[in-house]
């Protein structure tokens, strides 16, 4: 399946990426290895995680407090946001 991100995962991986750099240098790497996992997951089983609401699946990322929100739209897996568990749910996409 072809993978897009939004603008605002864009945003969402750079902002957590600067940050987690700021705290420990390569902290920011080990934040994008551990995206990359349950991304190629998705891919591979992109019904493998529950629906949170509508068509919006989620999956939590390991080690960090943060998860993966998606949609399934025909042959493309659209990534909405990387979510900062931390933050107010109201604001997930």
């Amino acid at each position: 399946m072809k993978l897009r991100y939004t603008d605002r995962a864009k945003e969402d991986i750079e902002f957590a990426f600067e940050w987690f750099e700021k705290q420990k240098k390569g902290l920011g790497f080990d934040f994008l290895d551990c995206i990359e996992i349950p991304i190629n997951s998705i891919c591979t089983f992109p019904e493998m995680c529950q629906k949170y609401y509508s068509s919006f699946r989620g999956c939590v990322i390991m080690r960090f407090p943060f998860s993966i929100f998606y949609t399934i739209e025909g042959e493309e897996i659209v990534i909405h946001s990387v979510f900062n568990n931390r933050q107010d749910p109201q604001k997930r996409p």
